[in-house]
């Protein structure tokens, strides 16, 4: 009888919880609910597969230099007024969480990494970088594998890994790339400022 007198043998005063629940209806259901419609929507839409969006960022590497455009050359160094007008802006658009297109001139130039025998550099291309395709190995020269290290951010080729963006102590000179992480006299980290 002292059974009976105990009601049912699950009772909690919030039926959301507990490994017995089938239906929630206490105060934080709704809250539940949208959850796993956000999780669901979120699952079912990958990073990858989102329609690509272009975002624009001012760029400049830890020893403060930015981006021009000198002789249809990209070259990092200090701008001041009235050229501060020249700085170029690095257009991004995400492949992936870790991979990205780079561009500059409102994405109507593209930096890439070519071979060329031994040689591996940087080019500037006339592509608007929102036609460049999903095919990775199609366009795996325009592509880079974006990596995050406390405030700063660096870009290594994936056409030829190992191989990262980079700029030199020396201003007004151009943008390239390096596989010599130990040279100092090469800056491969960047901080990056939405441009809104």
């Amino acid at each position: 009888m002292a059974s009976a007198a105990l009601g049912p043998k699950w009772q909690s005063p919030l039926p959301c919880y507990g490994h017995k629940m089938e239906i929630c209806k206490g105060p934080y259901s709704l809250l539940f609910f949208l959850l796993f419609l956000f999780h669901s929507e979120a699952a079912s839409r990958p990073f990858g597969r989102r329609p690509y969006k272009m975002q624009s960022f001012r760029i400049w590497d830890i020893n403060q230099k930015t981006f021009y455009l000198r002789n249809d050359q990209l070259v990092a160094g200090y701008l001041q007024m009235p050229n501060t007008k020249l700085e170029e802006k690095i257009d991004m658009v995400p492949i992936d969480p870790h991979t990205v297109f780079l561009g500059i001139h409102k994405g109507k130039l593209c930096l890439s990494c070519v071979k060329s025998g031994d040689d591996i550099r940087l080019q500037l291309e006339a592509v608007d970088i929102t036609d460049l395709s999903k095919n990775k190995e199609q366009n795996k020269r325009f592509t880079f594998i974006r990596s995050e290290s406390g405030l700063t951010i660096s870009f290594q080729s994936a056409a030829c890994p190992g191989w990262f963006l980079c700029t030199v102590v020396e201003a007004d000179q151009p943008v390239r790339l390096t596989n010599n992480l130990e040279d100092s006299g090469m800056i491969t980290k960047f901080y990056l400022q939405e441009d809104k």
